[in-house]
């Protein structure tokens, strides 16, 4: 009996098989990488307390008033988050946006260290009728002039 022309090798993988093969490999890399990545970004965020500019927005929000000006202060006061914020600082920018008492509250948390990092940046929009005439309504301490 003759043996067969083209025989094939019953011990290798084809070309296709190996590109599969790697391919799942990658795919498994890469979502491994990526629950790694995830974990880290949470461990850092446990690290460091978690500080956000609303408590001060807040602030604004509750009041009749608003005054246009910067304003500053700590986040370590009794009135906002107590002393275990002590170590940031925030910085507040009212301004006229629109005439009839539309103000634009500006908010940005820094490190009472003196690093100009900023760790959060929030701004709103708020309606207080109460508030003496701004810069646009024609007051005194007209911005700009």
């Amino acid at each position: 009996m003759k043996p067969p022309l083209n025989p094939r090798p019953t011990g290798a993988f084809s070309l296709l098989e190996v590109m599969i093969a790697i391919a799942v490999f990658f795919i498994a890399a890469f979502a491994i990488l990526g629950l790694v990545s995830s974990s880290l970004d949470n461990v850092r965020r446990l690290q460091r307390p978690a500080v956000d500019a609303s408590p001060v927005l807040a602030r604004y929000a509750a009041t009749n008033r608003l005054v246009e000006g910067t304003f500053s202060g700590s986040l370590g006061d009794p009135d906002l988050l107590g002393k275990e914020y002590r170590d940031f600082n925030y910085l507040v920018d009212v301004v006229e946006v629109a005439s009839n008492h539309l103000y634009g509250v500006r908010c940005v948390i820094t490190p009472s260290s003196g690093r100009r990092e900023v760790i959060s940046d929030l701004s709103t929009v708020l309606y207080k009728p109460q508030s003496p005439p701004g810069s646009l309504d024609g007051g005194i301490g007209m911005r700009g002039r």
